[in-house]
Formats: structure tokens, sequence, C-alpha cells
């Protein structure tokens, strides 16, 4: 599972703020450039690497493309952090089971 396109695009502040104002309420272009500090173009530049991570999607509203949260690339996010924790469980599990074996051992 290769989470490497939503990784590097979340790995930017920018792109960060961007997507969480789109997890808040979907948003054009200008919507989203109104309520930012940085130009049209660096908006749509970031957008475009969020869509490419499939983290948003743009949908036709006359003229405009409205942007929204993608729950494809996040659903890979969310499997992939999940195998890290079952990792981290599985370990646990490991090193409880060797201390309950070293607590039954006597010692000699």
């Amino acid at each position: 599972m290769d989470v490497g396109p939503q990784l590097i695009a979340l790995a930017d502040p920018t792109r960060r703020t961007i997507y969480d104002l789109i997890r808040q309420e979907s948003s054009s272009v200008r919507e989203l450039t109104d309520r930012l500090p940085i130009s049209q173009p660096a908006v749509s530049q970031h957008l475009r690497i969020l869509s490419s991570a499939r983290l948003v999607a743009a949908t036709p509203q006359g003229t405009r493309r409205i942007y929204s949260p993608h729950p494809e690339g996040v659903a890979l996010l969310r499997t992939w952090i999940d195998t890290l924790w079952d990792d981290v469980l599985d370990s646990f599990e490991q090193q409880a089971s060797f201390e309950q074996q070293a607590v039954k051992e006597p010692k000699q």
C-alpha cells in the first residue's frame, strides 16, 4: 500500500490548511483564495497536488469547480495508520507475554 502521495501532499503546511478548510466546507478556488494569504495560482497548484493524492475531488458547478474531501485518499491513510497501530499492539502483546513468562520462571 503506497501512501506516499498522501503523506507528501499533507507534509506541506499550506496544503494541510487548504485541506482543513475544505474539510470544514466544500469551496471553490476563489473562496479558498479569499481565506488564505496566497495567490489564486498558488491555491490552484496546491489543489492539483491534493487532487492527485486523492485527498480532494472537484465537482463542476457552473463555471466553478467546488472542492470537497475525497474519502479514498483518507481511507488509504487510515488503513496504513491502522497497520502501524496493529504492529504496536502486537509488539506490546509479545513484551507482556515475555514479562509474564519471566515472572513465572523461578530465578536461580
